[in-house]
C-alpha cells in the first residue's frame, strides 16, 4: 500500500497512537508507516519501551494529563486516534480494581473529551474478549451477552459503552476490537512481546525453554476441560495489526461505527501450547501446577465471521507454530531488557 492510497489531498494521513511504545502498540506503528500512514506515539513507557518506537516521534507522557492532550491534538492536524494505553492483567485488577478504572476508564474519558475539543472525529479500540466473562456459547459471536468476570473485562466494556455513546451524541465513529490471545513477534525480529511483568502463556513458555527461567507455572489443572486446562484462541499479532489498519481504513471512508472479535477460531488449552512450543523449541519446558488464578474463564474462542466479512481480513500466521515460531525467533534472539527509572531519575534494569 503506497502513500497516495491513504492521503487526504496531498497530506499525508496522520494517526496519534496512545499506548504505542508497547506490545501491540510498537507492531502498529511499524504496521502504519509500511502502509503510508504518519504515526505519532503518547505513551507513559510505564510499561512500554523507548527503543520499540522506530521511526516515528515519541511523546512521553499520561493518557489523563489533559493538558499534554491538548497541547499534542492543537500542535498539528490527527486524522485518528488508535488506542493500545490500556493496563492488561486480569489477576493485578482483581487486586487492584482502582489502578484499572483510573487508567482504562477514566483516562480514556479525558481522551474522548480532548479528541471531541479538537475535532479529531475517528477512534480504533483496542478491546479484550474479557469482555464476555464466561461465554454462553463457543465459538463467541458479536452479539454474545456481555457479562465480564473481572474489573479488566468491566473496564473495556465501559470503553466500548462510552465510545457508542460519543457516536449517539458528538458523531465519533469507532472501532472496537476484541482481541482473543495476542502472540507471537514481528516476523522481521524487530520486536516482540516484553512486558514487566510477563503474564502470558507463551513468552512465558519460551523463557523456560531459553533458559531463562526456571519452570512455567500452569494456573488450574481441574477445569472442565479436555485436559483440566483453561482453552484460548491464539491470534498473531501481526494479523491483529490487519485488523487495526483495516477498520481504520473503513472509518475514513465513512463506514459506521462497529465491534468486531479478533480471533483464529481454534482453541488451544494450556498443555496443548506447552506442547506446541517443546516441539517447535527442540527442547523440554518445566511445568509446575497451581490454583486457578481468580478472573479466569474456562474456555474463550473466537467467531471473528464478522471481523472477515466487514473488513475483508485474512489472518496470515494463524497456525499455532507460527505464532511460536515468530516469538521463539524474538525470544532466542536475546531482546533487551526494559529499564524503569525511579523518581530520582535513575535506571533501575528488570
Amino acid at each position: 500500500m503506497d502513500c497516495t492510497s491513504v492521503g487526504e489531498g496531498d497530506r499525508l494521513r496522520r494517526v496519534l497512537v496512545a499506548g504505542g511504545a508497547g506490545y501491540i502498540g510498537s507492531h502498529m506503528v511499524k504496521a502504519l508507516r509500511a502502509a503510508g500512514i504518519e504515526p505519532v506515539v503518547l505513551d507513559s513507557l510505564r510499561s512500554g519501551h523507548r527503543d520499540a518506537v522506530r521511526e516515528a516521534e515519541l511523546i512521553e507522557g499520561d493518557l489523563g494529563d489533559r493538558a499534554l492532550l491538548d497541547e499534542v491534538l492543537s500542535g498539528r492536524s490527527f486524522d485518528a486516534v488508535m488506542h493500545f494505553a490500556s493496563f492488561i492483567q486480569v489477576g493485578e485488577s482483581v487486586r487492584r480494581p482502582d489502578l484499572y478504572y483510573r487508567n482504562n476508564v477514566t483516562n480514556t474519558q479525558t481522551l474522548l473529551e480532548a479528541m471531541r475539543e479538537h475535532e479529531v472525529g475517528v477512534c480504533v479500540f483496542s478491546s479484550s474478549a474479557a469482555i464476555f466473562g464466561e461465554p454462553e456459547e463457543v465459538p463467541i459471536a458479536e452479539e454474545q451477552p456481555k457479562a465480564p468476570i473481572n474489573p479488566y473485562g468491566r473496564s473495556k466494556w465501559m470503553v466500548e459503552q462510552m465510545l457508542e455513546d460519543w457516536d449517539r451524541a458528538f458523531g465519533l465513529r469507532s472501532a472496537s476490537l476484541r482481541y482473543f490471545n495476542a502472540a507471537g513477534a514481528d516476523p522481521d525480529g524487530e520486536l516482540g512481546e516484553r512486558h514487566d511483568p510477563e503474564t502470558h502463556l507463551i513468552p512465558l513458555a519460551l523463557r523456560v525453554a531459553a533458559g531463562r527461567e526456571g519452570s512455567l507455572m500452569v494456573h488450574g489443572d481441574d477445569y472442565d476441560t479436555r485436559d483440566g486446562t483453561c482453552i484460548r484462541d491464539y491470534v498473531h499479532v501481526a494479523d491483529l495489526c490487519d485488523a487495526h489498519l483495516l477498520a481504520l481504513l473503513r472509518l475514513w471512508d465513512g463506514a459506521p461505527s462497529g465491534a468486531y472479535n479478533l480471533g483464529n477460531g481454534a482453541g488451544f488449552s494450556v498443555r496443548e501450547v506447552i506442547e506446541a512450543a517443546r516441539r517447535v523449541t527442540g527442547r523440554e519446558i518445566a511445568v509446575t501446577y497451581g490454583p486457578r488464578r481468580a478472573g479466569d474463564p474456562v474456555r474463550l474462542v473466537a467467531d471473528s465471521a464478522r471481523a472477515r466479512q466487514a473488513l475483508g481480513w485474512q489472518p496470515r500466521r494463524s497456525a499455532l507454530a507460527t505464532i511460536i515460531g515468530d516469538a521463539w525467533r524474538w525470544e532466542a534472539s536475546g531482546p533487551p531488557k526494559p529499564v524503569r527509572t525511579d523518581k530520582k531519575g535513575k535506571g533501575r534494569g528488570k
